[in-house]
């Protein structure tokens, strides 16, 4: 075999390694992906790139806070970074000064961008099911999330990963806080 012929080999075999493990990184450990628009406001802004972790919720579960990533039901490669409000088996209910309870209490949180407007559906209390999650924007009058029926409940299977890390803008690269 000539020389030619086995650096061509070598170069075939090194490539489709690195592919199939991109492959592999991205279908189950971590993908990329864009903020697009200011429901997540002023944690997450229009533009921003992210990581999102594929791998934390195959070993532990979701909790209260978590920022998560998730397709949108009724439109194809579009989807929704949204914050953990709510838990499985929980129930959901926000007032008519824009407070949100949870099981009757009220939650305190200081995520919310500003004063709840619109409870939407969760102007009667909403119970959660054993794998649902109620899921808000930070910006509260400038998201659609589970007070809109049309995104209602997300299912703990419809879960593409938690944000990890933000990549761009340079000047604000790092970790993503959740808690």
């Amino acid at each position: 075999m000539s020389k030619k012929l086995k650096d061509l080999l070598s170069t075939s075999l090194y490539l489709l390694i690195v592919l199939a493990l991109t492959f592999l990184i991205v279908t189950y450990v971590g993908q990329r992906t864009k903020v697009i628009g200011s429901s997540m406001e002023p944690m997450l802004m229009d533009g921003d790139n992210l990581i999102v972790d594929k791998l934390s919720y195959r070993f532990e579960d979701p909790r209260r806070y978590d920022i998560i990533v998730f397709p949108f039901r009724y439109a194809e490669r579009t989807y929704y970074i949204k914050r953990i409000i709510g838990l499985p088996g929980e129930t959901v209910y926000i007032d008519e000064e824009g407070n949100i309870f949870i099981d009757g209490e009220l939650l305190a949180e200081s995520y919310g961008k500003e004063v709840i407007t619109d409870p939407g559906r969760a102007y009667e209390p909403v119970t959660l099911g054993d794998d649902e999650y109620f899921v808000m924007g930070d910006n509260r009058n400038n998201s659609s999330d589970s007070r809109d029926p049309v995104v209602g409940n997300i299912h703990r299977d419809e879960f593409i990963g938690k944000a990890w890390m933000r990549i761009w803008p340079l000047k604000k690269m790092g970790m993503i806080r959740h808690q």
